[in-house]
């Protein structure tokens, strides 16, 4: 049985920054990770992943060189990074886990068999 738990989600200022949670609870490791956004009224995108084997991680290009995602197999948590956040990243964060995936990880949701109940971000203007 897996279960994830996001946590770190909040309320801030566009420019400002946060940081993701995402810990996990599995029986077998997953090969890949992902950070899924939800923003009112629109379909659920992937923003970001990572091949937990080698760190190769995969962003979409919106987030890039603002969002950061890693992990730390000790805590069993992988962390998404926000910085210079903007009002368009406002929207219900997901994390989301993987057990296939060959060295890339992908950013389409149907890849991914286990998810978080997600956290919520909103960045004002």
């Amino acid at each position: 049985q897996v279960h994830l738990v996001e946590s770190g989600g909040g309320s801030v200022q566009a420019g400002g920054s946060l940081r993701l949670s995402c810990t996990v609870s599995f029986n077998y490791y997953p090969a890949c990770m992902g950070w899924f956004r939800q923003a009112p009224g629109k379909e659920r995108e992937g923003i970001a992943s990572i091949y937990i084997r080698s760190d190769f991680t995969a962003y979409t290009d919106s987030v890039k060189g603002r969002f950061t995602v890693s992990h730390d197999n000790a805590k069993n948590t992988v962390y998404l990074e926000m910085n210079s956040l903007k009002p368009e990243d406002t929207g219900m964060y997901y994390c989301a886990a993987s057990w296939s995936g060959g060295g890339v990880c992908s950013l389409f949701r149907d890849d991914y068999s286990s998810w978080g109940q997600g956290t919520q971000v909103t960045v004002s203007s």
